[in-house]
């Protein structure tokens, strides 16, 4: 028995102006660097989500505890909104679900917002549960992938949360421009997807991993005192540009399938040099990344959720027909790729 993903559930934060947050806050904070103006600028975001607005409360010096807890307060109301309204996309209630797994890189609590969640949601205490932390951006694919098996090997309904406040984490101010392009970038939201067995719909064919381990010091989110730390090397899209081409046509091979037979790409928006990169060397056209573009422009880099929210527009833009083939794909430390062909059946 095959699971069918559901369509996206999305819950954010209150808007944020990307060019307000640099003309009320981050110029002043870099003190009119024009390397940090150019990050600004050349980010791809116009819109971003925070439960943190710096223009409004800096928390920059906040201890890891205390974003912790700030950390539950916000995530539990958002994650909420996103399961909430996954399940009614697939027309299943929480009482429903027999397997949920949550990610997120960005706030950790014993017991964790999991069992709350289930808790407050209203699923069976028999729900079986997964807590995927700290991978980064690229977790909501492999645990994509534990719900799928879930669904396929068992018959239980599976629900995916990715539930990412980056905005927690702002740092003291540095000119280092690793942090710079970090706070260019991040943004928060809760993304959700419901796993159903038997059903129609885009069901998940394969799934496939790569870590250039020789480059792992490229990426990485360091736990410090004040709060988690982003490292953001400039070589990440040149270093993810060398896999990208074998990882995924290998994958497409397998199933028989070329590049150009793909009919929805989700791809993370790490930022617009990323998908420069991606759309390079796999040969692709500016519509068959204007889901993930519009993503990064609506939205930021929301971490693990940012590859179900491009997901979401693909399947809100596509028109997909019975055996049509999607991609989604997202990158993260390690440098990890990871990559999945899901087909649409009728």
């Amino acid at each position: 028995m095959v699971g069918a993903v559901g369509r996206v559930g999305v819950a954010v934060p209150p808007a944020m102006s990307q060019q307000a947050l640099w003309d009320n806050h981050f110029k002043q904070v870099y003190a009119g660097s024009r390397v940090a103006e150019l990050a600004w600028r050349s980010s791809g975001v116009t819109t971003r989500h925070g439960v943190v607005d710096p223009t409004v409360e800096d928390v920059s010096s906040w201890s890891t505890a205390r974003r912790m807890e700030r950390y539950v307060a916000e995530a539990l109301p958002l994650g909420k909104e996103a399961v909430g309204a996954a399940l009614a996309n697939a027309g299943v209630s929480a009482a429903d679900v027999g397997y949920f797994a949550v990610a997120t890189c960005t706030g950790y609590a014993t017991p964790g917002i999991d069992i709350l969640l289930a808790r407050d949601l209203g699923m069976p205490a028999s729900t079986q549960r997964l807590m995927v932390g700290h991978m980064g951006c690229y977790a909501a694919i492999p645990a994509l992938g534990a719900v799928s098996d879930a669904a396929a090997a068992r018959g239980l309904t599976g629900v995916l949360l990715c539930n990412e406040l980056t905005s927690l984490h702002a740092q003291p101010a540095s000119a280092e421009t690793q942090q710079v392009v970090a706070h260019a970038l991040f943004s928060d939201a809760a993304a959700a997807v419901v796993c159903v067995p038997g059903r129609p719909g885009l069901q998940l064919v394969d799934l496939v991993a790569s870590t250039d381990t020789e480059h792992v010091d490229k990426m990485s989110w360091d736990v410090t005192d004040l709060g988690f730390r982003m490292g953001l090397s400039p070589r990440v899209p040149d270093v993810l540009g060398r896999q990208v081409h074998r990882v995924v046509a290998g994958m497409l091979d397998r199933h028989g399938l070329a590049l150009s037979d793909v009919r929805g790409w989700a791809v993370h928006p790490g930022g617009p040099r990323i998908l420069d990169v991606v759309q390079d060397r796999l040969g692709l056209i500016d519509d068959d990344l204007a889901p993930s573009r519009d993503t990064l422009r609506d939205y930021g880099n929301c971490s693990s959720g940012t590859v179900l929210i491009a997901l979401g527009e693909v399947q809100r833009r596509s028109a997909l027909r019975d055996g049509d083939a999607v991609v989604a794909m997202a990158f993260g430390p390690g440098l990890t790729l990871y990559a999945a062909l899901l087909r649409w059946s009728a």
